[in-house]
């Protein structure tokens, strides 16, 4: 056993200086590694031989590659060199921040974290057993609903997993991402377990953006106008890439979050302020909450790009813009119409029509673009009191709207 008292520090810190001096390559250090491993245990002193080639060959290594891999230098990284999209910093290096708001939403989103077995679906079960518990346009509204977000969050999951994280090039805003990412997670996991519960057929539930036409031709565009982001070859860095990045995520953010889950959202809450279904308006809601960040989040992360890279936002692009919101802006009309042939619930499909237009002005303008639909009002200004989720209670009043962990609460 080694004696510390017999250590020459001098002799030591000779022979280090001498290992420098010949570093070893990696392959050197695995065949110490894989020898030390492969010795028998018996094989004390070869064994112990081996150990102290080891400790050398990995003090010595060569970290040159491994730190140029990671994009890192030898000086300290500055939040000027920090930026959403083309970043050659350090994208390990978290602080400082550039863009506190991002950071602010991950904590936020950590705060307000739940999970769907939470929510009581007994009286959900019940009602939607029974023969006369729900309309036929009510039935039709709670299976539409879940066939469309079920497959929908998936395909919002996919492209932040596969494409948006890796796209996006500041550390803060990847932290947010990560959580964005597990938040969509939850609410797959949501409308699962909603199907489930309440006995509906798996099969056609998860099938109808194959088979439903106002539901297909939704996710037909948005699979269409964010196919880079999936795409494992596509890459940032011309002109030409940057505007496609920039289009895919307005696609994204803007029409997917923010237009096609509102007239869906809308009928859901709304049962449940007739006291219908409240298990699936209550997951409905706390879904609304966490999308209601994830657009805001989006929206700050395009106009992010735009203000760093002004050359992209030219005005034959923002009117490529204006039309894809129009053409979000129709989809989501048409799948309003489908699902509501007749009044119901305390609206109709004109009032959605312009509770959709109303929408639609919101997404322009959060994206420096003129309104399209000039006076729509919204006919629902209760949507605008749930999403003000900080301020409310539970319209069930089964706890406080703004659920937080436990570390998080306060009791004062």
């Amino acid at each position: 056993m080694l004696n510390w008292d017999d250590y020459d520090v001098a002799e030591g810190e000779s022979q280090a200086a001498t290992q420098q001096q010949t570093p070893l390559q990696p392959e050197v250090v695995n065949k110490a590694l894989e020898a030390l491993v492969e010795a028998p245990a018996t094989a004390d002193v070869t064994a112990t031989s081996q150990l102290q080639a080891a400790a050398a060959a990995v003090a010595n290594i060569d970290t040159t590659q491994g730190l140029a891999e990671l994009e890192m230098s030898g000086s300290r990284i500055s939040v000027d060199e920090k930026a959403m999209i083309n970043c050659r910093a350090d994208l390990n290096q978290l602080v400082p921040f550039k863009y506190d708001w991002a950071w602010q939403k991950y904590l936020d989103g950590c705060a307000n974290h739940w999970m769907p077995q939470e929510i009581n679906m007994t009286a959900d079960v019940a009602t939607w057993k029974s023969e006369d518990g729900l309309t036929e346009d009510e039935r039709r509204i709670v299976m539409r609903s879940l066939g469309y977000f079920s497959t929908a969050d998936s395909l919002v999951a996919n492209n932040l997993v596969l494409g948006i994280y890796r796209l996006i090039t500041n550390p803060e805003c990847r932290q947010y991402l990560l959580r964005q990412a597990f938040e969509e997670a939850i609410h797959t996991h949501a409308y699962q377990y909603c199907i489930e519960s309440l006995g509906m057929d798996e099969g056609e539930v998860f099938n109808m953006y194959r088979e439903v036409p106002s539901v297909a031709k939704k996710a037909s565009w948005s699979l269409d106008k964010t196919k880079v982001l999936s795409d494992p070859n596509f890459n940032t860095g011309t002109v030409e890439a940057d505007q496609q990045l920039l289009r895919n995520l307005i696609g994204f953010y803007g029409v997917t979050e923010g237009i096609f889950f509102y007239c869906g959202f809308t009928q859901i809450l709304s049962m449940g302020r007739r006291n219908k279904m409240t298990g699936v308006a209550e997951q409905f809601q706390y879904i609304l909450r966490d999308e209601s960040m994830h657009l805001n989040f989006g929206i700050d992360v395009i106009n992010q790009i735009k203000l760093e890279n002004p050359h992209l936002w030219t005005e034959a692009f923002q009117q490529e813009v204006i039309q894809m919101i129009l053409e979000g802006t129709a989809l989501e009309i048409e799948y309003a119409r489908d699902t509501m042939p007749r009044g119901v619930l305390g609206m109709n499909a004109s009032m959605m029509e312009e509770y959709l237009q109303f929408i639609s002005n919101r997404r322009l303008t959060q994206l420096g673009l003129p309104e399209q639909f000039p006076g729509a009002q919204n006919p629902f200004p209760w949507m605008s009191e749930i999403m003000d989720l900080r301020k409310e209670k539970n319209f069930f009043e089964t706890r406080v709207i703004e659920y937080q962990t436990g570390g998080a609460l306060s009791w004062d």
